[in-house]
């Protein structure tokens, strides 16, 4: 039913104009805002860590700006669908063409910010020569999650969907062999699908929070380098991109591996506070993710 009503509203919406989109989107962003408060109270808390001199009310519309910012991945899905009509900046493209070129492969980290989809989608065109696989979480029963997975299939990414029990090591050994070829492998490097997921505490916005190691630990196992990757809407149609300098993840003891990792992933959370600073309400992260203070 869900993915009847997206298809029927892409229709209609090439037939009236996008408006039709961005005002069913805003009626739904504003229900779940409305009517699940628990997921509201996680947003407060979150901006109350993000911007701690600011009150309640503050927060809570900061929570307001990030449920409605989300609408406009699927906004920008339908354009990039129908027409391709988004233009797009970038910095840093040159590491992974480089890393193309030379065929090191790499791990490219993406986050809950931002719209990955159309990075993916831009990523293939910029890069014709790029392999890639991406790793993306499943929900079950959702039908539109299906759908932008055949999205992605259809310009030759291959996608492994992870389910709340993390996958099986045959998922895990074909990300490998991918980057031992020289391809690439994007996961996201900012949730733990699942309680028994092996995970690194790191500091970010002044509380604990627990990162999947899995990334890191990928690239400490292969050698392969890995690229932290940003993708933001900064206007009306308009994408910026920026991609880091490869981080290589080579202890020269074995007893040190441990502290390698953690430190990588340490420099993978202090890059995305940067980015959450510059770009507040595009986070889309919506489930509980900060812990304890440390400060």
């Amino acid at each position: 039913m869900k993915e009847l009503f997206y298809k029927t509203l892409v229709w209609v919406s090439r037939i009236l104009g996008i408006w039709v989109f961005r005002l069913f989107a805003w009626i739904v962003s504003t229900g779940y805002f409305l009517l699940f408060p628990w997921r509201v109270a996680t947003g407060v808390r979150f901006y109350g860590a993000l911007f701690p001199n600011r009150g309640w009310y503050y927060h809570l519309w900061c929570t307001w700006r990030q449920y409605h910012s989300f609408t406009h991945l699927f906004i920008d899905r339908v354009l990039l669908q129908n027409s391709g009509d988004l233009s797009h900046t970038s910095e840093g493209l040159e590491h992974l063409r480089e890393a193309v070129k030379k065929r090191t492969g790499g791990i490219i980290l993406m986050s809950h910010m931002g719209n990955w989809e159309v990075a993916a989608h831009l990523l293939k065109k910029k890069l014709p020569g790029i392999r890639l696989l991406l790793y993306m979480g499943i929900k079950q029963k959702e039908q539109i999650e299906r759908m932008q997975k055949e999205g992605l299939s259809q310009t030759g990414i291959r996608t492994i969907a992870v389910d709340s029990e993390g996958g099986s090591p045959f998922e895990i050994v074909e990300g490998v062999m991918m980057l031992k070829d020289g391809g690439f492998v994007s996961m996201t490097g900012d949730v733990i699908w699942n309680e028994n997921q092996r995970s690194i505490p790191v500091k970010f916005l002044g509380h604990e929070v627990r990162l999947p190691e899995a990334p890191h630990l990928l690239a400490l196992l292969s050698g392969a380098p890995l690229f932290v990757f940003f993708s933001f809407s900064t206007g009306k149609n308009h994408y910026h991109f920026s991609t880091s300098k490869g981080i290589h993840i080579n202890p020269a003891k074995r007893s040190e591996r441990d502290e390698a990792v953690r430190k990588s992933a340490q420099e993978y959370a202090d890059m995305l506070e940067k980015a959450l600073r510059e770009h507040p309400f595009q986070w889309y992260h919506f489930e509980p993710f900060i812990g304890m203070k440390t400060d």
